[in-house]
């Protein structure tokens, strides 16, 4: 890959559970059928991590079982302890000593589950925890519920990572709610759909309205794309079926969070992470773009 920074691989855990009825999940693992040539495969967590380590990942994830929103109390019990044995099986079969193994907590929407998922992997030690299973169709409200409930159970000393999680005001009510780390594809999705974020609201830069702005996506964004080009450009690049207008828009996302997140650490550390968070909602919400 070429890539000199630090890389995190997933287990597979979600991608099994996109999948749908092509998957078949027992104790031993996940047997599920290609998409591409229909051909058989069994992951199991001891094969998961002798690919995780092959890649030599900096953090690697153990291997867990995402369920859907909403699913009943009962299997959801079910999947959380099965994520737990799991775990445990990762943890004995990994090996690479310069790789952080982190472990996933799971219970759904259900607080019991999640406390007693979060209190056995604590118990054994991983340098980080993840919380999976939000942001799958659960309401805003819920995930935030789901996060004051189970983030205290995590030790403050490791990294806590929200999986799946990318849109700019779910990272700052995640950092609110103790979240040290993110993932999600949403800022590259929606970018090639012509989706940008702006401090005043999302822009969909397709529309009509931009085509004679020549403005930045963003008047404030130091970004290559809002330094060199204007919404009048990249619209007409997306028009056009150019690839260049889905990258421009990329590079202006991806931008875009890691600016809020180096914000948000400023906040943090001056001690104004409150009125950070009053005022970039104020802006975000106001509909000035």
């Amino acid at each position: 890959m070429s890539w000199p920074k630090p890389i995190l691989t997933d287990s597979g855990g979600f991608q099994v559970f996109s999948l749908g009825e092509l998957r078949k999940i027992m104790e031993e693992g996940v047997e599920f059928r290609s998409h591409i040539d229909g051909s058989k495969h069994l992951f199991t967590p001891e094969k998961v991590m002798d690919i995780e380590q092959a890649l030599g990942s900096d953090i690697a994830m153990t291997f867990d079982e995402c369920v859907p929103y909403p699913e009943k109390y009962t299997y959801a019990k079910e999947a959380m302890e099965r994520t737990t044995r799991w775990a445990e099986r990762c943890l004995n079969a990994h090996t690479r000593e310069d790789q952080a193994l982190f472990a996933i907590v799971q219970g759904s929407v259900y607080s019991d589950l999640r406390a007693n998922s979060a209190k056995d992997l604590v118990s054994m030690d991983f340098p980080g925890y993840a919380l999976g299973g939000l942001s799958v169709g659960e309401p805003k409200e819920i995930m935030n519920e789901i996060l004051d409930f189970t983030v205290p159970f995590l030790p403050e000393n490791k990294p806590r990572y929200l999986m799946g999680v990318g849109s700019p005001d779910y990272l700052i009510e995640g950092v609110f709610r103790g979240i040290d780390m993110f993932d999600c594809v949403l800022p590259t999705r929606v970018a090639r759909n012509g989706l940008v974020f702006t401090k005043n609201g999302k822009l969909v830069i397709r529309n009509a309205q931009y085509k004679n702005d020549f403005g930045p996506l963003d008047q404030d964004c130091e970004c290559y794309a809002c330094k060199n080009f204007s919404r009048a450009y990249i619209r007409h690049l997306f028009n056009a079926g150019e690839i260049l207008g889905l990258r421009l828009a990329t590079i202006h996302n991806l931008f875009f969070l890691i600016n809020i997140m180096n914000n948000i650490r400023a906040a943090i550390l001056g001690d104004y992470l409150l009125e950070f968070r009053k005022e970039f909602y104020s802006n975000y919400y106001s509909n000035k773009i």
